[in-house]
């Protein structure tokens, strides 16, 4: 049987055992080595995203304004694109070298070959245990767009943000790793992607809403939990601006995730957005 697939056939027999107490369970030592956890599987998928009247949701992939648009070959440092930092799964190549060695010997965590279940993954990693459902997806060329959300009280699915993915590596069975999210009506577009940054860090953006209430996290792989919490701002309007001051605590020239969210009125996080930056 090809790679392709197997990685197919594996990545069905092994869906059914993917749990959530598996991520809720990583026990990580600190910022600066990384570890994979086994995310949950049980999102659902729509064909459409949420209906008009519902929580604000995006309703299509648009390109990534927090992202830096200069898709190219792959960085022989990283194994991706010019300009991407790798958010998560994996830190580094080498990471993504060592599970694929191990894949290939013996076809442990599939789920790394979905960008669904990454992108899933992703917002488990994040502490966003209500966003468990998928409203839509674009696959195309190594390049991912997975709308995320949460199911409304009228069973239609609201999306919280959509996530951006990008395989890592080379080879066929190389995973998919997020590298941002397209923001809209909820935007983090400071610090600068792919800045250096130092604690305390400000955050901010625009949003558009009504009665918002901003929580921002800094977190790194290798952590389990956030490596710093701001909460919480309040915020509404149109397309209005908002900040907030984070402090934080991680290895110097660790890549981190800050997280922007805002909810409370169907659920704790309705949306979010995220940017990548390296501590200095």
């Amino acid at each position: 049987m090809s790679t392709a697939g197997r990685a197919a056939a594996q990545l069905m027999a092994h869906a059914a055992l993917f749990t959530m107490a598996a991520i809720a369970s990583l026990i990580l030592v600190g910022c600066g080595s990384t570890a994979t956890p086994t995310p949950a599987t049980g999102a659902s998928t729509a064909s459409s995203p949420a209906s008009p009247g519902s929580a604000p949701a995006t309703t299509q992939a648009p390109a990534t304004p927090a992202t830096p648009a200069t898709p190219g070959a792959p960085a022989r440092t990283t194994g991706l694109p010019a300009g991407y930092l790798p958010l998560f799964p994996f830190a580094s190549l080498a990471d993504v070298r060592g599970w694929q060695a191990s894949y290939q010997s013996g076809g442990h965590q599939p789920w790394h070959l979905s960008p669904v279940i990454t992108a899933t993954a992703f917002a488990a990693f994040l502490g966003y245990t209500d966003v468990t459902q998928v409203a839509h997806s674009a696959v195309s060329n190594g390049d991912a767009h997975v709308a995320v959300g949460i199911k409304l009280p009228n069973g239609t699915i609201s999306t919280a943000a959509i996530i951006h993915l990008l395989r890592f590596g080379s080879g066929q069975d190389a995973p998919w790793e997020v590298v941002g999210t397209d923001d809209t009506t909820f935007t983090l577009d400071r610090p600068a992607y792919g800045s250096t940054v130092s604690s305390p860090l400000t955050a901010g953006g625009k949003i558009t809403g009504v009665d918002e209430n901003i929580r921002v996290t800094v977190r790194c792989l290798a952590a389990q939990g956030p490596a710093g919490t701001y909460c919480c701002q309040a915020a509404g309007g149109t397309s209005s601006p908002w900040s907030a001051r984070v402090t934080f605590h991680v290895t110097p020239s660790t890549v981190i995730t800050i997280a922007a969210a805002t909810g409370g009125h169907v659920a704790a996080v309705e949306r979010f957005a995220v940017t990548g930056a390296r501590a200095r």
